[in-house]
C-alpha cells in the first residue's frame, strides 16, 4: 500500500515539476517577444526622428544656398516640396520641421499642419503631431504653461513668435479648438493624443511678433 501511495506522489511530483518548467519556458518565451517589440517600437520612432533631423539639414542646407531675392528657389529645394516651415518650442527641446500637409505617414515622421493658412494672415494654424509617452515629437506637449514661448519659421526664415495663453483636454471628436478663434487674430493651435484617456491634449497660442 505504502509503494503504491509513493508511486503516485512521484508520478504527481513529475507531473507538476513538467507543468512548472512548461510555465517558466512559456514566461521565458512571452518576455523575450515583449522585449522584442519593445525594442523595435523604439528603434522605429528613433529612426523617424532621424529622419526628421536630416529634413531639417536638408531644410537649412536649402535656405543656406539659396538667394535672398528668389523665396522661390527655396521652395524649389523644400524637401518632397511639402513644408510648411520648422516649429521651435526651447522650453520642451523641440525643432521639427512641419509638413504642410498631414496623413499618417507624414505624421509619423514629423508634426504636420492640418488646417489654417499662412504665418502672416489672421485665423488658426493647426499643428498635429505624435505622443509617443517620451521626449519625442510632440510627447511633452503637456509641459508648457500659460505665457510659454512657441517660435514658427517660414520657409524664407522668418521667425514668427507665438505666446502661450490657453491648453485643455477635448475629446477626439471635438472640433472646436480648430475653429474657435478670434476673426482678427492671429493664432497657433498645436494637438496631441493623450494616450491614457484617448482625448486630445490642446495648446493654445497667439502670434506676438515676428523678425
Amino acid at each position: 500500500m505504502n509503494q503504491i501511495l509513493v508511486t503516485k506522489l512521484k508520478k504527481s511530483k513529475n507531473k507538476d515539476t513538467r507543468i512548472y518548467k512548461f510555465q517558466f519556458v512559456l514566461s521565458v518565451a512571452i518576455s523575450i517577444s515583449l522585449i522584442l517589440v519593445i525594442s523595435y517600437y523604439i528603434s522605429s520612432i528613433n529612426q523617424k526622428e532621424k529622419l526628421s533631423n536630416k529634413l531639417i539639414d536638408n531644410y537649412n542646407i536649402a535656405k543656406l544656398y539659396a538667394t535672398t531675392n528668389t523665396k522661390a528657389n527655396i521652395e524649389e529645394n523644400e524637401v518632397d516640396n511639402n513644408l510648411f516651415g520648422i516649429i521651435e518650442i526651447p522650453k520642451i527641446g523641440i525643432y521639427y520641421p512641419v509638413f504642410a500637409t498631414l496623413n499618417e505617414e507624414l505624421l509619423k515622421v514629423s508634426p504636420c499642419k492640418f488646417y489654417g493658412g499662412n504665418l502672416q494672415s489672421y485665423g488658426n494654424i493647426c499643428i498635429a503631431g505624435h505622443n509617443y509617452n517620451n521626449s519625442k515629437f510632440f510627447s511633452n506637449l503637456p509641459l508648457l504653461e500659460i505665457n510659454d514661448e512657441i517660435f514658427v519659421y517660414d520657409n524664407s526664415g522668418k521667425k514668427y513668435v507665438y505666446t502661450v495663453f490657453d491648453f485643455y483636454e477635448v475629446n477626439s471628436s471635438d472640433l472646436t479648438p480648430i475653429f474657435n478663434y478670434g476673426a482678427m487674430s492671429k493664432e497657433l493651435t498645436l494637438i496631441t493624443c493623450n494616450n491614457l484617456t484617448s482625448n486630445r491634449f490642446v495648446i493654445k497660442a497667439k502670434q506676438r511678433s515676428h523678425s
